[in-house]
């Protein structure tokens, strides 16, 4: 909670310093400021009550906040992006009637993405970037099982564990509405700093050395540096249909060192530093081509946003997030897959400051 609270007053400093929602634009010495900030609570509801096709009554609150803030200089332009949210659904899953209503709470989303990103234009919207973006949640992630007083809460994940940190020298082409960036040298850091989850073998790739105890914390590893080529396409259109905002987003990683660490020869089952998932066996990630071993190995992290203005400080939005990692354990038969999908109301709050 102190992280949350943290982070809240930092973002509120950017805020007063400089924020506007219409995108406003404050003139300095050799360039000027282009900002924008959004604070909102998205809210959904379900109720049923004897109904027949059957369902589960839910509230769901997520906290959200978007602020993109833009220095265009002659030269090169910086942009600065802060994706941030929190939420809990409150569900009615049990028939219990000695059960409270809403009885089962549990972690809808949680979300920290911070990318700063300084480019400069050479010829036709061709020029090149330096890129940093950082990843991580503010709490706890569980697993959960069973329901109301009888849940069961697992933690695989925390603040930091994981976190991504990603440094890219790219080349890009901008246009108005989208860009594309390709690099051939790019870092990728991963951050575990939770030592009951390496104890448990959720690393989420940081490799742990022949050394490494589970019940001794001074054997672990806690970040993994991976050196490999990145492709970042995006697409953000204002009124793409009239009151219709569209944004799409989508992320490949590939580690030079992956094929090393995947060991796909003969001896695959007992020198990989991959983890199996449910219904997959050697044989048949040894049976792959040579381009589906390449796929198998790339990372993927796909996000789709509309958001449907119904009045001023009202929307109607729907989200999407698919991402593939093959450092990623799972759990149950999605495997390296994480999807998330959201559909609700949000109420939000524009942010401006004065004019000089």
């Amino acid at each position: 909670m102190k992280r949350i609270f943290t982070l809240c007053a930092a973002l509120m400093m950017v805020t007063t310093l400089a924020t506007a929602q219409d995108a406003e634009s404050v003139s300095l010495s050799a360039g000027k400021w282009t900002t924008s900030s959004t604070p909102a609570l998205k809210v959904s509801e379900f109720f049923f009550d004897n109904w027949a096709t059957s369902g589960n009554s839910q509230i769901d609150a997520t906290a959200t906040f978007f602020g993109n803030y833009k220095y265009t200089h002659p030269k090169f332009v910086w942009d600065n992006i802060a994706d941030l949210a929190y939420g809990y659904a409150w569900q009615d899953l049990s028939d219990d009637e000695d059960q409270p209503f809403f009885e089962t709470k549990r972690k809808s989303n949680d979300k920290i993405d911070l990318t700063s990103a300084i480019s400069w234009n050479a010829y036709k919207g061709w020029g090149a970037s330096f890129t940093a973006n950082l990843k991580t949640q503010f709490g706890k992630g569980f697993e959960y099982s069973g329901i109301g007083n009888h849940q069961d809460e697992r933690v695989i994940s925390n603040f930091f564990a994981p976190a991504y940190l990603t440094t890219a020298l790219s080349f890009e082409h901008k246009r108005s509405d989208w860009s594309v960036s390709l690099s051939f040298l790019t870092g990728k850091t991963t951050f575990v700093y939770d030592n009951s989850l390496i104890a448990q073998g959720r690393n989420y790739g940081v490799l742990q050395d022949e050394n490494f105890d589970p019940s001794d914390p001074t054997t672990f590893n806690h970040a993994y540096f991976a050196l490999g080529s990145y492709i970042k396409a995006q697409y953000l259109k204002k009124d793409f249909l009239p009151n219709l905002d569209l944004y799409a987003r989508a992320e490949l990683f590939y580690d030079y060192k992956k094929p090393k660490n995947m060991a796909w020869g003969e001896n695959m089952a007992t020198e990989s530093k991959y983890t199996l998932v449910e219904d997959e066996t050697w044989e048949a990630l040894q049976g792959k081509n040579w381009f589906g071993k390449r796929a198998f190995e790339t990372d993927l992290d796909f996000e789709l946003k509309l958001d449907y203005r119904l009045a001023t400080f009202i929307s109607a939005n729907f989200a999407l997030n698919l991402k593939w990692d093959t450092d990623f354990s799972g759990m149950g038969k999605w495997g390296h897959w994480q999807v998330y999908q959201m559909a609700g109301v949000q109420f939000y709050l524009n942010i401006k400051t004065p004019k000089n």
